[in-house]
């Protein structure tokens, strides 16, 4: 008799437990209808799903195809060019740490048609393959370089022949994680007003009308096509390097080689890197051709938060959300880096355990977080719960395959020197184990401080009304535009400071403990 595979038979187990509790609301009284109930409301809805779902498809796919084109280009020219990486750093961490529900608006209001959806699922998946292309370039085997030098060839034929193909998987690895974030990029835009069809706009359209079994078969189908993506390029993946474990990258941007300049060269460099951003904001805002009462420049932004004549109101809300917002990032992302700790380090303890969790853990990471959070809404309500477990749903996963992937790597020798001795699994952990991991705890930091600001965002734009979320959205609905550029400017400026403050800690903690961060 066969083996039913351990995977499917997990997600079979999940998927009737999914229907009793349903059958039975035994999930806030029916706010979880059965799978099979689900089911059926699809079926019913079936002729809804076509134009939305192709909507979805074409500007998630474009965007997909648009962002990694430019990812990979500027990828092979900063890992050719060290000084024009670090020329690049403050816009890539920006665009890394770049909440998309901030910015939605802003192209809604500046470009038309489809090409919100494009632009932001393009911004979704451009740091992961960017840094992908620069760490696969960067690790290539450097005797093969010379063979190909050798035998005359120049720089781009070394990296034709020897750099690009070296990177190819790690490329691929990327392309599995950005394909969820594109499907997440377009929705995002959909829900921010940008077209008619879409399964963004159709979420949106279906929040009124207390119908969960509708929410939730939208959030499947969203689920459905992050997933296939995701699974998609993890199959390439597999062929090519043998992978079958979750993957993730790294969130720091390489530094590429070490430079050797004057002072004078180092201050215009750092110039340079401050300053690039904001000429990059306002050529948009040229380029474009927006209205100056819609688009707002750098210096706008400063006029309309201090100078105008409404500059102490502007700043009073601005001031009342971000005391709002910024303890439940805080809390959110610690919430979701212990639980992703707690739980890597069960993969040493509890294997079997994990692998049964895992079909749950793969959906998070597939599902849309704006297909997410009216599902969660029926659950937990509006309250301060719900935007602690929508930001504990969109960290953990990230955080809890990075430090998988640190605890993985911990020599064996190390851990069988401390049970030599008799220490226990749980005295090996504290010892060895859990120390040796903590660059890696570091990194799944650096990953989850932007997700949890943009977690905090969403639950407090589509549920609870209150903070930087909220603010934005009621600044849509007074036609508020300088109030709109106001919290896309600030939510990046606080992401991308948080970032940089975990990476100074890291930094300070790591060199007195003379271990080296996981690049």
């Amino acid at each position: 008799m066969a083996r039913v595979p351990t995977g499917l038979r997990n997600v079979a187990i999940l998927l009737l437990i999914w229907e009793i509790a349903g059958r039975m609301d035994l999930v806030a009284s029916g706010a979880l209808p059965g799978f099979s109930e689900i089911l059926i409301r699809l079926w019913e809805d079936r002729a809804d799903y076509p134009r939305h779902i192709w909507a979805t498809l074409y500007a998630s796919g474009v965007g997909f195809l648009i962002g990694n084109a430019i990812a990979l280009m500027a990828g092979v020219a900063f890992a050719m060019s060290p000084t024009l990486l670090r020329l690049f750093r403050g816009v890539n961490i920006a665009v890394f740490a770049l909440p998309p529900i901030a910015i939605a608006p802003i192209l809604v209001l500046t470009l038309s048609g489809m090409a919100p959806r494009i632009v932001l699922a393009a911004l979704a998946v451009y740091f992961v393959t960017m840094t992908a292309t620069v760490i696969g370039i960067s690790q290539s085997d450097s005797r093969a370089s010379d063979l190909v030098k050798a035998y005359g060839g120049g720089r781009w034929r070394i990296l034709w022949l020897v750099q690009l193909r070296s990177a190819l998987p790690t490329i691929i690895t990327g392309f599995q994680i950005a394909a969820p974030n594109a499907v997440l990029g377009a929705i995002l835009a959909e829900f921010g007003g940008g077209g008619r069809w879409g399964l963004g706009t159709y979420l949106l359209g279906s929040l009124g009308r207390g119908e969960p079994d509708r929410l939730w078969g939208i959030g499947l189908i969203a689920t459905a096509i992050a997933g296939l993506g995701y699974l998609f390029f993890a199959l390439i993946s597999r062929r090519l390097i043998g992978a079958t474990r979750a993957v993730t990258l790294n969130t720091a941007t390489p530094i590429g080689e070490a430079v050797s300049t004057s002072r004078l060269k180092r201050t215009m460099m750092l110039i340079g890197i401050v300053s690039l951003p904001f000429l990059l904001w306002w050529a948009f805002i040229v380029l474009t051709g927006v209205p100056a009462m819609i688009g707002k420049t750098p210096f706008g932004v400063i006029d309309y938060l201090f100078f105008a004549k409404t500059a102490p109101v502007a700043q009073e809300k601005l001031f009342q959300a971000l005391s709002e917002t910024l303890p439940m990032t805080f809390a959110g992302m610690a919430a979701g880096i212990g639980f992703a700790f707690l739980l890597a380090i069960s993969t040493r303890l509890f294997p079997n355990a994990i692998r049964a969790f895992m079909p749950v853990a793969l959906v998070t990471q597939t599902m849309p977080l704006v297909a997410l959070t009216p599902l969660l809404v029926l659950i937990f309500g509006r309250g301060t719960s719900l935007t602690l477990w929508v930001t504990i749903s969109v960290t953990f996963f990230p955080a809890f395959v990075t430090l998988a992937q640190g605890i993985a790597l911990v020599p064996r020798s190390a851990q069988d020197l401390p049970r030599a001795y008799g220490a226990s699994a749980w005295q090996e952990m504290r010892m060895v184990t859990i120390p040796a991991s903590l660059p890696y705890l570091f990194a799944a930091t650096r990953l989850t401080v932007p997700r949890a600001l943009l977690g905090v965002m969403i639950a407090e734009w589509l549920a609870t009304g209150r903070g930087l979320g909220n603010l934005l959205n009621q600044s849509r609905g007074y036609l508020d535009f300088g109030m709109i550029w106001t919290v896309a400017f600030v939510s990046v400026l606080l992401s991308v400071v948080l970032y940089q403050l975990v990476v100074a800690i890291e930094r300070k903690v790591l060199r007195r403990l003379g271990m080296q961060t996981a690049e």
